[in-house]
């Protein structure tokens, strides 16, 4: 004999976490950050074969004000990393960061001085998508499990924590000079 069964039908219990989560995860608008073959991939995933429409994505926002998913396709050079992270700083709170492809993930093959190996290294992560490239199937997969991530975040100042802490980590990563790889 719960709160529940004594309420006249037509009324619903939630929470304002539940709401807003619910609210956050229909509506991801992303902003395209192509880099390499992956871009290919992201693209083919937005058409109607596959059609991100389904899920309220349908449109790629080319101003980082208007979105607040970046999708990392491909390899981050040296010098592109910090347009990667101006973008990100221009996005609007909250935001969310993929890295599609293991280039952007891990730095892929290319174990040199002008790739970033890995975007974590630049901007907080919240999904890795794995692949070679990624196959646009994969692309939504992640997409779903990144809007599960959002459903159940908190709100306030538990995620203003959550994302500080994130951030420090990102900035605290071992400088790519430092790092030890195959051919050191």
């Amino acid at each position: 004999m719960g709160l529940e069964e004594q309420l006249p039908a037509g009324f619903l219990l939630t929470t304002v976490e539940a709401v807003a989560g619910y609210a956050r995860k229909t509506s991801l608008w992303p902003v395209t950050f192509g880099l390499a073959c992956c871009a290919i991939e992201m693209m083919a995933s937005g058409a109607p074969r596959y059609d991100l429409g389904r899920f309220g994505m349908e449109v790629f926002r080319p101003s980082p004000r208007q979105a607040d998913l970046m999708i990392v396709a491909g390899r981050l050079s040296q010098k592109m990393a910090p347009i990667l992270r101006q973008v990100y700083d221009q996005m609007p709170n909250p935001k969310w960061v993929l890295a599609m492809g293991v280039c952007a993930s891990s730095g892929g093959m290319f174990n040199n001085y002008a790739v970033v190996q890995g975007v974590d290294h630049v901007v907080p992560v919240d999904i890795y998508l794995p692949g070679c490239p990624p196959r646009p199937e994969m692309l939504i997969d992640a997409i779903l499990k990144l809007r599960e991530q959002i459903q159940h975040e908190k709100l306030g100042a538990h995620r203003v924590k959550q994302v500080v802490e994130l951030e420090q980590k990102a900035l605290e990563a071992t400088p790519l000079i430092e790092q030890r790889g195959l051919l050191r």
